[in-house]
């Protein structure tokens, strides 16, 4: 059976159908079975799974408009956003921000609520204007930023339709340069966290929660100039000199070392030409109020001696609140805390219920696509709009077509 991209998750839907045009993805759907999209396979868990048919998008690629009046583009639900970036740049125009990896979907992406990072940056879903979809009734709707069902759905997570294309924001292109800092001590960071996450544009801070020192901060700078510098220090910790990466990785990371370049080759930590992250691996993130985040990092750093032995690293990064009703920053600035495992599955299930408690005080929220143990009564509990938005897919899907078992679990549609 097919896996997810990091081969740590195994599909069971029986029927895997590829679905290239908006007009395929109609004519599976009115078939009449279960179905569930299926892009680029980025997802840890078996949020995108079905018992019915995966239909998968990721060839639907086709569509690409940008509406420089409006300061839009639309781009068909399958198209990675750093191909997205790269055209939108060829033609002088950029996104807001983008994802660590380039070679997620567009509409995987925002119907999941994933995001770059930055103090003053929304996530991902934040740039979605209007999108497409193909509903239970095998028609094709559109939603717009303001419509009455709009903030329940664009981060969807695929509980109600499959999303077929996506009209986001853009703006001027920009450049931007890397920089990287080492030597902060957790004391000096836990008493001035804003100093770090407000250092740049966007803000990556790479641990392995040592007790004495944080790892290595990645600034992403948003310059004017190409002669434009930064400073030397941040807290008790220095600048790098070289291009040596934090993630102590080669050819796949974008360039570091302060050489100024396009935003879309410096805003994601990997490279589009290039295979992403580590591979074989499990990842787990969770979304606190930013005025609870040193806190929290506190909390986790606790169990540091029990974490580090599974862990590849973890990236602590932040968002801007928005009013998108499943988002992870909904109503709330945030402070996120993720965990790139290596695939040891017993292990990081056993250290879950762990992390969980000690962030539950913070009422932390899950990503929708990576692996955690909350089920719909946590998630209620840290979800203030979860049953508003359980109504409207129930009230589009009512014979629940698109309902599957991580959806149940989780509280997004009801019990079948």
């Amino acid at each position: 059976m097919p896996r997810n991209w990091a081969g740590t998750y195994e599909y069971v839907a029986p029927n895997i159908v590829s679905a290239p045009t908006e007009q395929e993805v109609q004519r599976v759907v009115r078939e009449g079975a279960l179905v569930h999209a299926l892009g680029t396979r980025h997802s840890f868990t078996d949020l995108p799974d079905t018992d019915g048919t995966l239909v998968d998008v990721s060839g639907l690629v086709d569509e690409f408009t940008i509406d420089p009046e409006a300061r839009t583009v639309t781009v068909a639900a399958g198209t990675r956003y750093g191909v997205v970036a790269s055209a939108l740049d060829e033609q002088g125009w950029a996104l807001h921000n983008l994802g660590s990896l380039p070679h997620i979907s567009v509409a995987g992406a925002t119907a999941t609520g994933t995001h770059g990072s930055g103090d003053g940056n929304g996530v991902l879903t934040t740039a979605v204007r209007a999108f497409r979809y193909v509903g239970a009734d095998g028609e094709v709707h559109e939603v717009r930023r303001g419509d009455d069902d709009f903030a329940a759905l664009a981060v969807g997570v695929g509980a109600f339709g499959i999303v077929t294309a996506v009209t986001l924001d853009i703006q001027p292109t920009f450049r931007v340069r890397q920089d990287i800092y080492s030597g902060i001590t957790w004391d000096a960071a836990l008493a001035d966290l804003d100093a770090i996450t407000g250092a740049g544009y966007s803000v990556s801070v790479f641990t392995m929660w040592e007790p004495a020192t944080v790892g290595f901060v990645w600034v992403k700078t948003r310059v004017e100039s190409d002669d434009d510098g930064v400073p030397e220090t941040l807290l008790d910790g220095r600048r790098v000199e070289g291009k040596d990466s934090p993630l102590g990785m080669g050819d796949n990371i974008t360039e570091v070392g302060g050489v100024p370049g396009p935003w879309m080759l410096r805003l994601p930590h990997f490279r589009l030409d290039t295979e992403p992250s580590f591979g074989d691996e499990i990842q787990t993130e969770y979304f606190v109020p930013r005025e609870h985040g040193a806190a929290a990092l506190d909390a986790v750093r606790r169990l540091g001696d029990s974490i580090r032995p599974h862990l590849v690293v973890s990236e602590i990064r932040t968002a801007a609140r928005d009013d998108l009703w499943l988002s992870g920053a909904y109503e709330q600035d945030v402070v996120i805390i993720h965990f790139t495992w290596y695939d040891h599955p017993d292990e990081v299930g056993a250290l879950l219920p762990r992390i969980e408690e000690a962030l539950h005080p913070f009422a932390a929220r899950p990503h929708w696509g990576k692996v955690h143990r909350f089920d719909a009564a946590a998630i209620e509990r840290v979800h203030p709009r979860l049953a508003d938005a359980r109504a409207v897919f129930e009230r589009l899907d009512p014979e629940g077509r698109f309902v599957n078992a991580h959806l149940r679990r989780v509280g997004l549609r009801e019990p079948r």
